[in-house]
Order: structure tokens, then C-alpha cells, then sequence
């Protein structure tokens, strides 16, 4: 009995070794991927918009989006060049980036570098931007303004603009102030617009969509949540930020207007993503 004792004994201390020594390496393994690995990952998410509203004369126009680059030390400025000419080499027709270019505006030491990267970009029909929480933060609206009309970007503030083509056919592309740090008119952006033009709203904060369905917007391009940035699997993220509770990641249907919510590129807070690929996001437009 003695002998069993001390077998058990010996057998409980390497099984427990054995389990922490396998949760040490778990966890760091798991901090590696999501400080290191994931944040450096890219998926190209690829969707077809088919609506009756859209001219044959737009059929299969490309639109990217990207969104919430965050500029700071974990996303660099040579980041920010491997995301332009990836863009670029999708040959969009339309280029959107939808909010929160760098994490601190004012503070951020190479913000001179940044137009002339951004200005690289090419897309025959325009390149569009709007405001996010962190481009008002510090102080920050006069120097994104600087930026995005420094990098031939069409920044729209509650206001919108129409693409034309030759035979008299149209899309209207609109866009929202920030709605927690700007000031955002739905009616100024959105209230006549004809409803016979197929509308993309651009609008930082996702839940928004809630009350832009109340107008004619037929497609709204998101960001903000970083899709969650941090998920638990079967759970979901572990935070979401104000106007990004309802609506965190990916395709919706809210009546109307389909919204689509991009994940962004960078990070806050805390310089993790997991379960959370940072993305960019090509649209083809065809007519039904």
C-alpha cells in the first residue's frame, strides 16, 4: 500500500508538471500568434453587390474599402506601403477608407510621410474618406483633413457626391461625420437624395445603420469594430466599442440597406487580434 502511495504521489506531480508546463506553452504560443502573427495577416474579402437600382454602366465596378489603420508603433508606416500597393494591385474603380487613420494624431511622429504613401493610391472614379472617433480625437480633425486632401482624397463631411457617367447614370456616394466625437447630420447627408440612385453611405460606426435605414441608403461600408479585435471562440468578442454593439463584423441586412462591416487593419488599446484577420475588402457592383 505504501509502494501505491508514493507511485500515486509521483504520478499526480508529473501529470501536474506535464499540465502547467503544456498551459505555459499554450499561453505563449497564444500570445505570440495574437501580439505578432495575426496583426500581420491580411485576408482579401471579396463580395458581389447585385441591385436593380445599379446602371448597367457601372456593371462590375470594383470598389475597395479599407479602415482603422491606427497608425502608431505596431502599425507603421511600412505597413501602411504594403496596404497601398496591395490595394492597388486590385485595380479598384473606387477606393473608400472608412475612419481612424492614426491612433493619436497629434502625437504621431511621421505624420508628414503619410499623404504621400496615401496618394500613391489610383482608382479612376475617386477616392473617398470620413471622419472616425480617433481622427477627431486630440485634436486630430485639422490634421486628417491636411492628410486626406494632401493624398487627392474626397473627404466627405455631411455631404455626398454623385459619379457620372457619360450616358447620364449615376451612383451616389455619401458620407457621415464621426458620430461620437464629430457632429453628424443624417438629414444634410442623406435627406434628398433621389431614391432612384443607388446609394453608398460611408459611415464610421456600424450601429448608425439604424438610423440611416430611414433614407435612401441601399449599401453602408463600416468600420470601427475591428471585429471585435479579440474574440473567444463560441463566445464572441471580449469588447465592442460604443455604436459597435449590434453590428461588429461582416454582411447585414437591416430592412432596406445592406450593411457590410469591415474589420480594419490596426489595433488599439491593446496591440493583440485574434480570430479577428485584419482585412481589406473588394466590392464588384452588378446591375439585376
Amino acid at each position: 500500500m505504501v509502494r501505491m502511495n508514493k507511485l500515486t504521489r509521483r504520478q499526480f506531480l508529473k501529470h501536474f508538471f506535464w499540465t502547467a508546463a503544456c498551459s505555459l506553452f499554450a499561453s505563449s504560443g497564444l500570445y505570440i500568434y495574437s501580439r505578432y502573427i495575426e496583426p500581420r495577416r491580411l485576408e482579401i474579402k471579396k463580395i458581389n453587390i447585385s441591385h436593380p437600382k445599379i446602371p448597367k454602366g457601372f456593371d462590375g465596378l470594383k470598389i475597395v474599402q479599407f479602415s482603422d489603420t491606427h497608425l502608431n508603433n505596431d502599425f507603421t508606416i511600412a505597413n501602411l506601403e504594403r496596404i497601398v500597393n496591395q490595394i492597388n494591385r486590385l485595380n479598384p474603380d473606387i477606393i473608400v477608407f472608412t475612419g481612424d487613420l492614426i491612433d493619436e494624431p497629434n502625437s504621431y511622429p511621421a505624420v508628414h510621410q503619410i499623404a504621400p504613401i496615401l496618394k500613391r493610391l489610383r482608382a479612376d472614379f475617386g477616392k473617398f474618406a470620413i471622419y472616425g472617433n480617433h481622427d477627431h480625437g486630440g485634436y486630430g480633425t485639422d490634421v486628417y483633413r491636411n492628410i486626406l486632401q494632401n493624398a487627392e482624397f474626397h473627404l466627405l463631411q455631411n455631404e455626398k457626391k454623385e459619379i457620372q457617367l457619360i450616358d447620364g447614370s449615376k451612383l451616389i456616394v455619401a458620407g457621415l461625420d464621426d458620430v461620437m466625437l464629430g457632429r453628424p447630420d443624417f438629414h444634410q447627408t442623406m435627406g434628398n437624395i433621389d431614391k432612384n440612385y443607388f446609394t453608398i453611405l460611408l459611415a464610421h460606426e456600424p450601429d448608425t445603420v439604424l438610423q440611416a435605414k430611414n433614407y435612401n441608403v441601399d449599401l453602408q461600408l463600416s468600420g470601427h469594430s475591428h471585429g471585435g479585435q479579440v474574440k473567444i471562440p463560441f463566445i464572441g468578442p471580449l469588447y465592442t466599442p460604443p455604436y459597435a454593439k449590434s453590428f461588429s463584423e461582416g454582411f447585414y441586412t437591416v430592412d432596406h440597406t445592406k450593411l457590410y462591416v469591415n474589420r480594419g487593419l490596426g489595433t488599439t488599446r491593446l496591440p493583440f487580434r485574434f480570430l479577428a484577420v485584419p482585412e481589406i475588402t473588394l466590392f464588384t457592383l452588378y446591375s439585376k
